[in-house]
């Protein structure tokens, strides 16, 4: 989306960058999505974009539940859950990948010594292996996961969380997101969001975000930091 269809800069100072993790630091929403077509394709069904889309952004557990409710399964969450886990993990070796602008924006906030932050709706297993492939984790002050809040997103607890542990006001935080449901998280936060769609959430719902941007190291994420 091009600067001039985005609304005005807001005024507020940023000390803090706050990321999602799937889809927006790694390419892990193709993997998902290999993985859900696999697992599908064992029960004759199709995993579709509309599935898949509406998945997105969820804790585990209530993203399967989803597909199962629409698809009309009749196997458990859980059973589905840790057949897709070890179908993903068979994958990920060769399917995963940062995310374009990651390790650019990363250096940025560092020297503007801006603290950094994760809040996922994943579980803290899979973060840490995640951004550990990377040595990344360190270089985090704060990790939310799906074990740390009661209510999952677009509920805005995950990121009124981040605020608080980080010692700032959720006006003063940069959100960085991808799906439909972050986003509504991180508004509803009071945060400044940016949405950076990928291949799989580009026609969701972005209108509450302050900016849409292209990529990680896109202009207009670099302005705020």
């Amino acid at each position: 989306m091009s600067q001039e269809s985005l609304p005005p800069s807001t005024d507020s100072v940023v000390r803090a960058v706050v990321f999602d993790l799937d889809g927006l630091m790694f390419n892990t929403e193709d993997v998902f999505n290999l993985a859900g077509r696999e697992l599908l394709r064992r029960r004759g069904k199709e995993m579709t974009h509309e599935i898949l889309s509406q998945m997105m952004g969820r804790r585990p557990h209530d993203a399967f539940g989803i597909m199962v409710e629409i698809l009309d399964l009749t196997e458990s969450i859980d059973d589905l859950l840790d057949e897709s886990r070890v179908i993903f993990e068979g994958l990920l070796n060769d399917h995963l990948a940062p995310m374009p602008g990651l390790f650019e924006l990363l250096d940025r906030i560092d020297a503007r010594n801006l603290s950094k932050g994760v809040a996922t709706s994943s579980p803290r297993p899979y973060l840490e292996d995640i951004l550990g492939r990377y040595d990344l984790l360190e270089r985090f002050h704060v990790t939310l996961t799906a074990e740390d809040v009661v209510h999952g997103k677009p509920h805005p607890e995950i990121y009124l969380s981040a605020a608080e542990q980080i010692g700032i006001r959720p006006e003063e935080m940069l959100v960085l997101e991808d799906s439909e449901a972050g986003t509504h998280a991180a508004a509803r936060a009071n945060a400044i969001v940016i949405s950076i769609p990928n291949e799989h959430s580009r026609h969701h719902d972005f209108s509450v975000a302050s900016y849409i941007a292209e990529r990680l190291d896109d202009p207009q994420v670099l302005r705020h930091i």
